[in-house]
């Protein structure tokens, strides 16, 4: 009978000693029971297929055991023992309740209306909960008391994926463990000894393929092992190679991934595209596909910001090396870039019924993005751009360096990507007319004239974010608050060029006591009220109306 049992189910966990990955939980638990100190309820968390329900199993088991259950003592076969029973899930005095399909009030009354009776022949009544997250928010509320002090004979133990979605007054009245995923050395070494066992001939890089796969979970490790041994079945002496389980799998070798993103870096479209179509000849699925693509950019940024790969069971030496070869004239920037086209790829997905076109179209815009904005001998002036946004941005000049720093700041406005690809005042200059040029001598003439052209956001600036320390035509010292639009300055000498048909150097200065425009307005405005209240006209005023109160000035021109 156990022979045909699938791999899941045949090797779970029988004993605390069993349960891998989870061994400081296991042994929290047993002294708990050897100390006769365990809670009302477990709360039991993690992701699917980490043991939460073996776990609560286990639990019942070593609370219901004839035996010393804690300490590994086994059940004699035609011994009265309650292990068999909760095992095999039929035992009067363990109920499993699905949350998932009994989510309603009704459900929870029904139980504990059970709860009241003492057990038929276990020591515990034992309630096991299982993906409790999913129980209505009155249910949950009719659990609470009996939940806080229930019977002395009855424990409740509660799992689920989804701990967030409890409410705090349910996890305050449990003991919560929250069960890890399994790392991949002890996945590769417990599908090991399940292949020996169930002498299937698999190799190495297998193994580590399908607990890579599998995130963590056991379950979810096994039943692929489980899978791909049955493919073997047909060919007894064939041995599975990494190849076989890709293919089964419907993924992609990374090093052809690794390859296909260095064919992208190095601009070569026709290449790309041809591998592109390979894999799509070859079945691959377009999520999966890019999520691959995902992965090498979580390397190659691992690469750029740690340093060199150390070993690494998931990551072989041949992807190392062209990791290492990938990674050269690269830049976090870079790979940020890529990575949230990659994201927006994911969501047109859903939205574009041809995933052959989209991918295509990603891969694309890929080599596009990479001839923009990677390659460095085409354009250079990206590092200029981003000195501007550092300095614009919140950036901390220090004191002894201000003036250098502000300088730098000029130089590099006036090396602009658009300013340097237009060839600067020659080809805005000859588009201006004499007549249309205007003249600007102050900040407010500037502002009226933003103001008159509806640029609102640069009008916003000049009047709330920009300090005024220096005013002369064709150059203008400022100071900035933290609020002032990253693409200012870049703004302005565009703008002022335009209007006046001539170039203006803009340069940053440090000055505390300078004030913005709105600043200077609001300054005159108190002052004005100020000396107003003084005036007879506002003492009479507060005499005839002692609530009112002074908010504005304004004069009317009489003629």
């Amino acid at each position: 009978m156990t022979k045909n049992k699938i791999l899941a189910l045949k090797y779970r966990p029988q004993e605390f000693k069993d349960l891998i990955g989870q061994e400081i939980i296991s042994q929290t638990i047993i002294n708990a029971i050897k100390l006769n100190k365990t809670p009302n309820a477990y709360l039991l968390t993690g992701i699917r297929g980490v043991g939460k329900t073996t776990t609560a199993r286990l639990i019942a088991k070593a609370l219901n055991c004839t035996k010393n259950f804690s300490e590994g003592e086994k059940c004699n076969a035609g011994e009265q023992c309650h292990c068999k029973e909760i095992v095999d899930s039929n035992h009067m005095d363990v109920l499993e309740m699905d949350a998932a399909s009994k989510t309603g009030i009704d459900d929870v009354r029904e139980l504990i209306e059970n709860s009241k009776y003492s057990p038929t022949s276990a020591k515990y009544k034992i309630f096991i909960i299982d993906e409790v997250h999913m129980l209505s928010k009155q249910a949950f509320n009719g659990l609470l008391k009996t939940l806080e002090e229930p019977p002395a004979s009855l424990k409740f133990i509660l799992a689920t994926t989804e701990v967030r979605k409890i409410p705090v007054t349910i996890l305050s009245r449990c003991q919560r463990f929250d069960l890890k995923r399994v790392n991949i050395n002890k996945l590769c070494s417990h599908l090991e000894n399940i292949a020996i066992k169930e002498k299937g001939k698999i190799n190495q890089d297998s193994i580590k393929l399908i607990a890579k796969m599998s995130e963590g979970s056991v379950r979810d490790a096994i039943s692929l092992l489980d899978r791909v041994l049955l493919s073997q079945t047909m060919e007894e002496n064939k041995t599975i190679e990494e190849t076989d389980v890709r293919n089964m799998l419907g993924l992609v070798s990374r090093d052809k991934m690794i390859n296909l993103v260095k064919k992208i870096l190095t601009g070569n479209e026709k290449e790309s595209l041809n591998i592109l179509r390979e894999l799509i000849n070859g079945g691959i699925d377009a999520k999966i596909f890019l999520n691959d693509i995902l992965e090498v950019l979580y390397l190659l940024s691992r690469r750029i910001n740690l340093g060199p790969i150390e070993k690494d069971m998931s990551i072989s030496e041949s992807d190392v090396q062209m990791i290492e070869t990938c990674s050269k004239n690269l830049e976090m920037q870079d790979i940020g870039l890529f990575w949230q086209l990659t994201l927006k790829t994911m969501d047109d997905l859903r939205i574009v019924d041809n995933e052959n076109v989209i991918l295509e179209m990603y891969i694309m815009q890929l080599i596009h993005l990479k001839n923009i904005g990677i390659d460095k001998n085409i354009n250079n002036i990206s590092n200029n751009d981003k000195n501007d946004e550092k300095n614009l941005i919140g950036e901390k000049l220090r004191e002894e360096n201000l003036e250098v720093e502000a300088s730098n700041q000029t130089k590099n406005q006036l090396k602009s990507t658009n300013q340097v690809k237009t060839s600067p005042a020659k080809s805005i200059t000859s588009q201006i007319s004499e007549k249309d040029k205007i003249e600007i001598t102050s900040l407010q003439d500037l502002i009226n004239r933003a103001n008159k052209e509806k640029e609102i956001e640069l009008k916003f600036d000049l009047e709330r974010n920009v300090k005024l320390v220096n005013f002369n035509r064709g150059k203008i010292d400022i100071s900035f608050n933290e609020k002032l639009n990253k693409n200012f300055i870049k703004n302005l000498t565009e703008k002022l060029l335009l209007w006046t048909g001539e170039r203006w150097i803009i340069t940053l200065s440090k000055n505390d006591s300078a004030k913005s425009i709105y600043e200077k307005n609001i300054e005159k405005k108190s002052q004005t009220l100020d000396k107003f209240k003084d005036s007879k006209i506002a003492q009479k005023i507060s005499e005839a109306f002692p609530d009112a109160k002074l908010i504005e000035i304004k004069e009317d021109n009489y003629e």
